[in-house]
Parts: structure tokens; sequence; C-alpha cells
């Protein structure tokens, strides 16, 4: 290989060549990890001052360092400072741009520290920032399910299993549903921010530091409740990142389950919802066509944020203690699945807003399809027949009227008792939507009175 005369790297005297080229493209992670360029400099700021207690630097010298840094991070945010293809990373090109504007005292601020502890450093301060913000727009779109629960709780529609009619439930009761699933999904986030807010500083390469580092002092300075006990473990750990993707996995999954059904309900072979024309786009070619892009575009981002995590579990399960190269894989996985995870949340949370009920629509798929079969099985029931002989007495009262092609309504009384003596005139008050919903009582049930008691209960939080 030709030797190159140009391009030093800051590790470049133990090396007789210079990197080629093509290996600085392939390796460097700058394009992608820039966007840490905050979380790098607040590092740095705590390690200056750290460096300064442990008196390795002197307070003049923290000081032109820290105001330095602070500088460097002005020129990053209003696009003034120049990166160089030759950084490698953020962590590089920082110091690279404090050297530049501060002279040789820049290369201090290293001492002690290693770019292993450096990068997990950074990776859990934006994490932590972006749990936090994920937490919050998990809350916002919870409370807008909220709200649609309470102005529609007297909204009943088909419940399905299997996609088949199954029985009655409140509209509000469905909504509830995905409340539900948030509130797990927004716990899992806060569980695992406990476990990304350590502090790995200070952990050096792999085996610690060789100056008197208060890492207990940095970590306050940091906001960190704590430090990582082990720096072989601290430097290679990707747990915070594996658990903020399985969480945000798990959190698409309910998004794309609900925009799977507003897709579903939208059509017209349902008929229930009407989705703001806003939130949707048209075709190039059918001029009647109202597609749900929104709700689309989120069960398919659902595949991509679920690559992530795989992406991540295959980097990690080969690895040998501590630090390897294939663990930069773990920033663009974690990048994209933020930026997905909240474009999501909140382009949906503007949506559900417009979301309109067809409430005749849901009424009349209500009547249909023999969803208070159950309710004539539990009235045999009360009448002193064993539950599975009145699933099988109503079982062929369905199959009648299938054939008759009317619902259970639509069948008078002496019909009835040719199944079964035990059917009498209150059979009628069983038949009905709303005497149906308000039968189911228990904590968790679809009346309105215990919707109206958890609605109660979350607006109390």
């Amino acid at each position: 290989m030709k030797k190159q005369t140009k391009n030093k790297k800051m590790w470049s005297g133990r090396f007789t060549e210079e990197t080629h080229r093509r290996v600085e493209a392939f390796t460097s992670s700058l394009p992608f990890d820039r966007r840490l360029f905050r979380q790098d400099i607040a590092g740095s700021i705590a390690w200056t001052r750290a460096l300064s207690q442990a008196k390795v630097l002197t307070k003049d010298e923290a000081d032109k360092i820290t105001e330095g840094l602070k500088g460097v991070r002005e020129a990053i945010e209003e696009g003034r400072a120049s990166f160089s293809e030759q950084d490698e990373d953020i962590h590089m090109a920082v110091e690279r741009l404090l050297t530049e504007k501060i002279g040789e005292l820049g290369g201090k601020l290293h001492t002690g520290r290693s770019r292993n502890d450096q990068v997990v450093l950074d990776l859990r301060l934006y994490l932590r920032d972006e749990i936090k913000r994920i937490i919050e727009a998990i809350k916002d779109l919870q409370d807008v399910f909220v709200d649609k629960a309470k102005s529609h709780v007297d909204v009943i529609l088909p419940g399905y299993t299997h996609l088949q009619k199954a029985q009655p439930i409140r509209y509000a009761h469905y909504l509830l549903a995905y409340y539900e699933m948030l509130e797990r999904d927004r716990q899992r986030f806060l569980d695992g921010f406990q476990r990304v807010n350590v502090m790995p500083l200070g952990s050096g390469a792999l085996a610690g530091t060789n100056y008197p580092i208060n890492r207990e002092a940095l970590a306050g300075e940091l906001g960190f409740p704590s430090v990582t006990e082990n720096s072989l473990d601290a430097v290679s750990d990707r747990d915070g990142a594996i658990e903020f993707l399985a969480a945000a996995c798990i959190l698409m999954m309910h998004l794309s389950r609900f925009c799977e059904e507003l897709v579903l309900w939208s059509t017209d072979e349902f008929g229930f919802l009407d989705l703001p024309d806003a939130f949707c786009t048209g075709s190039s070619l059918m001029p009647q066509k109202k597609n749900p892009d929104v709700p689309e575009l989120i069960r398919g981002k659902t595949g991509r944020v679920y690559g992530h995590l795989m992406a991540l579990l295959t980097v990690m399960k080969g690895l040998p203690l501590a630090y390897n190269r294939d663990l930069q894989e773990d920033k663009e996985a974690v990048f994209d699945s933020v930026d997905t995870v909240k474009a999501s949340l909140s382009i949906l949370t503007e949506m559900i807003q417009g979301v309109a009920v067809r409430r005749k629509a849901a009424a009349k798929a209500a009547e249909t399809g023999f969803l208070l079969a159950t309710e004539a099985a539990d009235y045999l029931v009360e009448k002193g027949l064993p539950f599975r002989q009145a699933h099988d007495v109503v079982g062929r009262i369905v199959r009648y009227g299938l054939d008759q092609g009317r619902d259970l309504k639509q069948l008078s009384l002496k019909e009835f008792q040719k199944f079964s003596g035990l059917f009498q005139k209150d059979i009628i008050g069983y038949l009905d939507l709303e005497a149906s919903v308000e039968r189911k009582q228990q904590t968790g049930a679809t009346a309105k009175k215990r919707i109206m008691e958890r609605i109660r209960r979350i607006k109390g939080k």
C-alpha cells in the first residue's frame, strides 16, 4: 500500500502508514453520531472539572478548556463548525475543534479517559433525554384516548374476536383498551430509564483510570444517581439500548394494532370511522380514493424498529469483553428508532383528535351478526340450564336464524320456545344492546359506570 503523508490521527504514533481513505470512510461514525455533540460536550465539561479536582489540570487550564468546549458547542449549534472526514467520530471531532480553538491545551482533555467510556456515556445521556420525551409523548396520546372515550361513552359497536363479530362493547371501552396498552409501555420506558441512568464515565478503556477521579461527584454533576460497578462491563454494556429498543418494539406493536383497525374501520365494508382528510392522501389515478397513509406507514415502520432490535441483539451475541468496534452499530439502530417512535406518537396523537365516529353505522353493525347470542345463553343459565346445554340450544337457534335470514331480535317468542321451554317474554330484555353492555358490571368491563370510574381514576392521577 502506498504510504500516505497527510491526515495524521490523534492515535497515529504507533503506526507507520496513514489510514487508507476507504478505511476512513468505512469506519467513520461521524455522519450519524454527530447528533451526540451536546452529550459529548457535556460529558467533556464534567470530565474537565473532575480532572481539575484531581489536580491533573490547574483551575486556569480547566476554565480555558471548559470555555473552549462551550465555544465548540455554540459553533456546532450555529452551523459554523467544519467537520472533517478524518475525524472518525464526534469525540475526535470535538477534540480537534477544541484544540484548534485553544491550542495544545486541548490535548489534555482526554487524560485518563477513553472513547470506550466516552461513547457509552454519550449514549446513556442521549437515551436518558429521549426516554423522557417519549414518555411525555405517550402521555399525550393517552390523554387523547381518554378524552375521546369520555365524549363517546354512549356509542356501542361490535367487539371482535378472530375478526368476527363477538359481543357488543362501548366505543369508549375500546379506546381505553389502548390507554392500558400505552400505560404498560410508559411503565416499561420508566423502568428501563433506571438502568440507563447509571454513569459509566471513569471506566477508561476497560480497566478504570490511573487518576484519582471522584466518580460519584462526577455522576452528581451529570445528574446520575449512581455509577457503574465494573469497568469491564461498563464499556461493553449495551443493555440500556437493547431494553430501549425492546420497549420501542412493544410500543410500536400497540400503535400498529390500532392503526390496523383504523385502516379496517374506515373502509366502506366496516364504515365505523372517518379519518380526517388532512391525514389521508389520494390516488394518482382513481379520483374517489381516500387512502389511510398515516396509519399504514406507522404499521410499516413498526417492522423497521423490530429490525433494529434484532440487529443489535445479533451484534451483541458473540462479542468478547470488553469493547469491540462492532458496538458502533448500536447508534444508528437507536437513533432511527427514537426518530420513528417520536414521529409515530406525534402524528397519531394529532390524527386521532380528528377521527369521527359514524354512530349509525356502528349501531347497525352491532344489531346484526348474532352479537347477543351469549346473552341468550346466559338467560337460560339464569333459568337453571347448565351453560354447556344453554350454549348448544342457542347455537341451534343461531343456525335457525341464519337459515331464515333473521337475527335473534327478529325471532318470535314461539320460535325461541321451539328450542327450549325456558324462554319466556322477559327474553326480550336480554336482546337489547344497551342492556347487554350494562350487565357487564365487573371491574374492567364495558358497562358505562365502570368506564366512567376508570376515566375518573385516570384523570385523578
